[in-house]
């Protein structure tokens, strides 16, 4: 369900814009699915499509990609991705459906801190729309 709420989301964005904008068609979307979101992809984008066909909203191209989680600690300054963390499943599955519980299972692995910040890898973001 997860999915079909953010492949919802980027549909009602897209209604709203065409509203307000006045285009009829996106030629290309491409959109950066956030790591931290753990998005099924294949779902997300049968859920996209699906959404789409009963909408006003024609949409030509689409492009996804994962965009890597990476942190910048506040304390120390260091730096690392979600790879440099041994998360179990568990911790990660946790981390799909609420992702800023990253802070309950991660630290900073230079100085221990939990006094960090997600530089990038979370949400959905759309990246390029190209409108005509």
């Amino acid at each position: 369900m997860h999915e079909w709420a953010l492949a919802e989301a980027v549909v009602e964005y897209l209604e709203e814009k065409r509203r307000e904008e006045g285009w009829s068609n996106v030629k290309t979307l491409v959109l950066g699915l956030g790591e931290l979101q753990n998005v099924d992809r294949e779902v997300f984008e049968f859920a996209l499509k699906h959404l789409l066909s009963q909408n006003e909203v024609k949409v030509g191209k689409i492009i996804l990609h994962l965009v890597k989680a990476s942190f910048k600690c506040r304390r120390c300054g260091g730096s690392w991705t979600l790879d440099d963390l041994n998360l179990d499943e568990d911790m990660r599955e946790a981390i799909h459906f609420l992702p800023e519980a990253i802070y309950a299972f991660a630290s900073c692995p230079h100085c221990g801190s939990r006094d960090y910040y997600v530089e990038e890898g979370r949400g959905l973001v759309i990246e390029e729309l190209e409108v005509e």
